[in-house]
């Protein structure tokens, strides 16, 4: 796969996503800068009206020419079941999830995405995510790493609905009504559509269903101030400006769940491999839309991967082989528009078949982030 790199126009970069320090702005100061590398992906950005028609599609790449590629959604149009497998080619049509870095050094606002039914009015999908705090990306943890997950059991609907029509009158202030809680690296989270959340300012990786939407709740952060469609932009036109409407994305039962992180909370779950050369663990799981493993080679050692899923993986760590390719290795310093060999995608043939990994280094682990859809058999009630 090709690196995918993505401009916000929004946030600081936080530096982490092993980008060169010329290349944050190199798309220009008007698309800001780019905080979040995407995998997998044949979802379009929502990135405003500067941004191409393709920004946020993955490419697949066919040699060491950067263009001789393929956009990751015509090829899984081309070899559909063939790559992902008859259960997801029936029940989708298509890869139905992808994942991505997002590397800010501030915190993000205080928003939420919306559940199918919201997202079909104006023909999208919901949007279920999850994260995960990798060790090895995160050197530093920005300014604020603390992760906002909806209001306080004790907060009402009317409390929210105040702070929401204060959107111009000034800085609503509506993490006040939250509860926040300290990011801890090696674990992650799962959010459900129409729970309002304020990503803290670790590197994340990011497994997420297709789609681009939200609803922002959160009018000023850290001195950064967001205008009101950002709040009502994705609502039907007849809705926007209705606050009632906005207020309706909230799943409210969710988002007051006194056992909030005991439903929501992902630490890892180990897996058993059987052997001492390898190991692997359930990173993302508790969901019925994707899953994700962290899955790590020992120096020196080899393993073959099986699955029962195709899946699209990202190594963070090591060198070594991948597959057929022999020269797969974590990212030091990329440039945009610079191929790479840390990113992969494996049909579900292959899967089954099993993947040989080699790890050549005689001193670092090699360590891989594999993104699965709905069918990759991960804990669901753990």
């Amino acid at each position: 796969m090709i690196p995918n790199w993505m401009p916000r126009p929004f946030n600081r970069p936080g530096r982490r996503i092993r980008l060169h320090p010329d290349d944050y702005y190199c798309l220009g100061t008007k698309r800001g800068a780019i905080t979040e590398r995407w995998f997998s992906s044949i979802t379009p950005a929502l990135n405003g009206p500067l941004a191409p028609a393709d920004e946020g599609l993955s490419k697949v790449s066919f040699s060491d020419a950067y263009e001789d590629n393929a956009y990751f959604k015509d090829v899984v149009d081309a070899l559909g079941a063939d790559l992902i497998g008859d259960e997801l080619f029936k029940k989708y049509g298509t890869w139905p999830m992808y994942s991505k870095f997002f590397d800010n050094n501030m915190p993000l606002f205080h928003h939420l995405h919306f559940s199918d039914a919201d997202a079909a009015r104006i023909g999208r999908l919901g949007k279920p995510e999850a994260y995960y705090f990798p060790p090895q990306l995160n050197n530093h943890p920005g300014v604020f790493p603390h992760t906002y997950f909806g209001y306080d059991p004790d907060v009402s609907k009317e409390e929210v609905k105040k702070r929401l029509l204060m959107y111009e009158a000034g800085d609503n202030r509506i993490t006040e009504l939250s509860r926040a809680y300290r990011l801890e690296l090696g674990t992650g989270w799962y959010t459900a559509p129409g729970v309002v959340h304020a990503p803290g300012s670790y590197l994340t990786y990011e497994p997420q269903w297709n789609s681009d939407v939200n609803s922002m709740q959160e009018n000023m952060v850290w001195g950064e101030i967001y205008p009101k469609e950002f709040l009502d932009g994705n609502l039907p036109k007849d809705k926007q400006g209705d606050i009632d409407a906005a207020m309706a994305l909230m799943d409210w039962e969710a988002n007051v769940d006194p056992h909030y992180r005991k439903k929501y909370f992902l630490p890892p779950l180990p897996i058993d491999t059987g052997s001492k050369d390898w190991s692997e663990k359930w990173i993302t799981y508790r969901n019925p839309y994707f899953g994700a493993k962290e899955t790590v080679i020992e120096p020196g050692k080899a393993a073959i991967v099986k699955d029962q899923a195709a899946y699209g993986c990202i190594i963070i760590q090591g060198h070594g082989e991948f597959g057929a390719y022999d020269d797969a290795e974590c990212a030091v310093m990329l440039r945009h528009n610079q191929l790479s060999g840390d990113e992969y995608f494996v049909s579900e043939k292959a899967a089954k078949e099993g993947v040989n990994i080699v790890n050549r280094s005689k001193h670092e682990p090699m360590i891989i982030l594999r993104h699965f859809g709905p069918n990759a058999g991960h804990p669901r009630d753990k």
